[in-house]
């Protein structure tokens, strides 16, 4: 038998000390890039921009993805359930993922125009909540409870988002054709009768996802009652999470009630709402730590 070398274990060392050095400005300044040249494409279409745009988010999710299982190792926990700052860096991974997933299908379409902003939001407001992990939702008997409660309010959210952008591009092709303006060269955007089906479904799959995050969220609140930090319900983090779910709720039996309902209208209450949704949980998170936070 031949003696076994070192280098594979030198190796393993070495990416292992190379994962440890990832951080948020790496895959920050790829999704950037990305973004820039995504806009380059309104000034001149090339395919050599769309697949630059495309490989710098890969990368960037690459390197985001490294990033959050070295924190997941770290705390010991998955990252839905780490901290509020994973859990946005989830959040804004999804994003990406979704964005690359129609890209690979459709490159003609100009997501990323629409999509990268918001990821960079996400990535950005992500250094300013906590970073400490939730000890509500990682305690050993409530940690798989914890972890569908958290995926449910993830799930249910890129639903809002998927909404959102939907209603905002229905809204701008909309435009586009009453008006007989011709479309403007690297912003194509899908028919309106498709951007109206995919809002519809996005509405109806979120509400519900949301409505069980929200109930196993007070569900885990009784169940902490009997520790020595009890969450209460009366907190104003889950008395404004709750306005906000009662605007979505009130947004999704308009919506599935009414299907006669003409598709700009339905595109205007969907953007205002989800917008409302989104930016009012940002600022939440900002303002708190995150919705489980203390204050």
């Amino acid at each position: 038998m031949f003696p076994q070398p070192n280098l594979p274990a030198v190796s393993v060392a070495t990416l292992a000390l190379q994962w440890d050095n990832v951080t948020i400005a790496c895959f920050f300044m790829s999704y950037m890039v990305a973004l820039g040249f995504e806009a380059a494409q309104l000034l001149k279409q090339h395919s050599a921009s769309h697949w630059l745009a495309l490989a710098m988010a890969v990368a960037g999710m690459v390197a985001q993805s490294i990033y959050l299982v070295v924190r997941s190792r770290t705390a010991g926990v998955p990252p839905l359930l780490s901290s509020t700052h994973d859990w946005l860096l989830v959040f804004a991974l999804l994003i990406v993922v979704l964005y690359v997933f129609v890209e690979l299908l459709e490159r003609r379409v100009a997501l990323g125009l629409f999509v990268m902003p918001i990821v960079l939001v996400l990535v950005a407001l992500s250094r300013y909540v906590s970073a400490a992990p939730n000890p509500d939702l990682v305690r050993a008997p409530w940690r798989g409870l914890g972890m569908f409660h958290a995926s449910m309010l993830v799930l249910g959210m890129l639903g809002v988002l998927t909404s959102f952008l939907m209603s905002m591009m229905y809204l701008l092709q909309h435009r586009r054709l009453k008006t007989k303006r011709g479309a403007t060269e690297g912003l194509h955007l899908l028919s309106l009768a498709l951007l109206n089906r995919i809002n519809w479904w996005g509405i109806v799959l979120s509400v519900p996802l949301l409505t069980l995050g929200m109930a196993t969220g007070v569900w885990l609140s009784f169940l902490s009652a009997s520790t020595e930090a009890p969450v209460s319900l009366q907190r104003w983090q889950f008395i404004v999470s709750g306005i906000v779910w009662l605007t979505m709720g009130m947004l999704f039996v308009w919506v599935v009630m009414g299907r006669a309902h003409s598709g700009r209208l339905v595109a205007w209450r969907t953007l205002w709402s989800c917008g409302f949704l989104l930016v009012t949980l940002l600022l939440l998170q900002l303002a708190s730590g995150g919705v489980h936070g203390t204050g």
